[in-house]
């Protein structure tokens, strides 16, 4: 049940960290985000359509360019993650509870 879960996270994860480091060099090319990422082309390139989709990025002739959306959803990502964790906090202990 929590594995569907877990591989979304990962993902998001994954987004989140080619749209920091868009917004940290851009523009930045598609090699040059694989380098930083640690990541295949392959999946920094899927990472930039989604994102993209999203209006978090936007191409430009040279390179991924972020938002402004991108910009204000980075500066409240911790209280994002904040609010994730109380949440699977809570679980833990409703389950730790039910045993």
């Amino acid at each position: 049940m929590l594995d569907k879960i877990r591989s979304e996270v990962e993902l998001v994860g994954r987004h989140l960290r080619v749209v920091r480091i868009v917004a940290e060099n851009q523009p930045i090319g598609i090699m040059k985000l694989a380098e930083l990422t640690g990541l295949p082309a392959h999946r920094v390139r899927y990472s930039l359509k989604v994102l993209e989709g999203q209006e978090y990025i936007q191409a430009s002739p040279a390179g991924a360019m972020a938002t402004e959306a991108a910009k204000e959803r980075i500066k409240t990502l911790d209280f994002e993650i904040d609010t994730i964790i109380s949440l699977l906090e809570t679980m833990r202990e409703e389950n730790n509870t039910n045993q």
